[in-house]
């Protein structure tokens, strides 16, 4: 495995898997992850804004689709240990500004 300096941000993962698997099979996220905990303590997690949503062909859900996946990731990233932070609606400069302000304080 290469080492990689500095923060690594993944858009989707093992835990949005899981969570998923657990929604349409009913197994458990944490049996699945087996306690394992790829990624850093902290979690951003951005409401589906409205305002901004669209489907195309990366995105197939509607609106109401990624609002009840966010409610379950939102649910289900505490149990599974993880601190969620909520990226809010501000501009894009703001939320960079925001994220990194909450990165300074993560180690």
């Amino acid at each position: 495995m290469a080492t990689q300096s500095g923060w690594v941000f993944f858009d989707r993962g093992l835990v949005d898997a899981a969570v998923a698997l657990e929604h349409v099979a009913g197994e458990s996220a944490a049996t699945l992850l087996a306690d394992a905990a790829p990624y850093h303590h902290r979690v951003f997690l951005t409401p589906p804004w409205p305002e901004i949503y669209r489907q195309d062909g990366d995105r197939r859900h509607d609106l109401a689709a990624a609002i009840a996946e966010y409610d379950r990731l939102a649910a289900a990233l505490p149990k599974l240990g993880y601190q969620v932070i909520i990226l809010p609606k501000i501009s894009v400069e703001d939320r960079m500004d925001f994220l990194l302000d909450c990165l300074d304080t993560a180690h």
